[in-house]
């Protein structure tokens, strides 16, 4: 079955994808034991159960997930050709990542949907809403698949640039001399696909899900100044102003400023990771439970679990 359609961009004008859909949604039909069945438009991925013409509406204003290219989970049997139309040989190819960018991405995929559990067929009740995922994902694909310059097969332009600001804290650079970096990198090597500037790295960095709140302090280490302590200048036990002494600067600079990195979303992202949720689960399905005796080989079968 031709299924180029699925590629096509004007869902809405081309005949050709309006064919594409009524075959696929006609194959889904002929196969569905209940009224509802997988939705593979972009954002549901096959996750979620939906009568079928809601499932053709999503087609049409969503479009259907171009990867999913055997229709397992409509009627269709499993092959091992994978080549059914293949790109140009000059293309890059749309599911090769030049690094190992792409299993941190799948994390971040899973966690496009933090609240969804498995649905059996035949429920009648609709999926519970979660979060689409975010509209700047698609471009952090794009990224991880798009090599550093033509030819280059060790960095792409998203592992690159999360490298550089890696060892940009590291090293303590400041933001200019960061910016100056760029600049000449970029005069350097035209061809290689890099931001103008650290603004435009952190942009691409925070679509990773690294971000964190900052939080000013006394100076002293008296008070955070959150929650009810968000709107005071100067610090209700030791007196201490919350703010540099001014300038002629307009923007007020704290003396003191905490970075919060949030704890539920980095524990959930333990558990998203396919490797980390294996040591998540260990003291659930793996740790001796003997309560009645004490003795240390629980920790002696963790050590041999993780150290191999």
């Amino acid at each position: 079955m031709d299924k180029s359609w699925m590629r096509i961009i004007d869902r809405f004008r081309s005949a050709e994808y309006r064919e594409g859909v009524y075959q696929f949604i006609t194959l889904a039909q002929a196969h569905a034991t209940t009224n509802n069945i997988r939705c593979p438009c972009r954002t549901c991925r096959n996750n979620f159960f939906h009568p079928i013409d809601l499932v053709e509406r999503h087609l049409f204003t969503i479009g259907i997930d171009e990867n999913y290219t055997e229709w397992i989970f409509h009627g269709e049997e499993e092959s091992w050709d994978a080549n059914e139309f293949d790109d140009d040989v000059n293309e890059v190819q749309r599911d090769e990542y030049v690094d190992d960018m792409d299993e941190m991405l799948d994390d971040i995929r899973l966690g496009s949907f933090p609240n969804v559990e498995p649905m059996e067929p035949g429920t009648s009740e609709g999926p519970t809403y979660v979060e689409p995922r975010p509209k700047n994902f698609d471009q952090l694909l794009e990224d991880a698949r798009r090599p550093l310059y033509p030819g280059c097969a060790n960095f792409s332009k998203l592992s690159f640039i999360v490298k550089l600001l890696h060892i940009r804290t590291i090293g303590g650079w400041s933001v200019k001399s960061f910016d100056m970096l760029l600049k000449l990198l970029k005069d350097s090597f035209p061809d290689a696909l890099l931001p103008d500037s650290y603004r435009e790295s952190r942009r691409m960095e925070r679509a990773l899900g690294f971000g964190y709140m900052k939080i000013d302090v006394c100076p002293n280490d008296c008070i955070l100044y959150w929650k009810e302590n968000a709107d005071k200048h100067d610090c209700p036990k030791c007196g201490m102003s919350r703010w540099e002494t001014p300038t002629t600067k307009q923007k007020k600079i704290p003396h003191k400023v905490l970075r919060y990195f949030p704890l539920k979303p980095r524990l959930k992202r333990l558990f998203m990771s396919k490797k980390t949720a294996v040591s998540m689960r260990w003291h659930k399905e793996h740790r001796v439970d003997d309560s009645n005796v004490f003795s240390s080989k629980p920790l002696e079968t963790a050590c041999i679990f993780f150290n191999g």
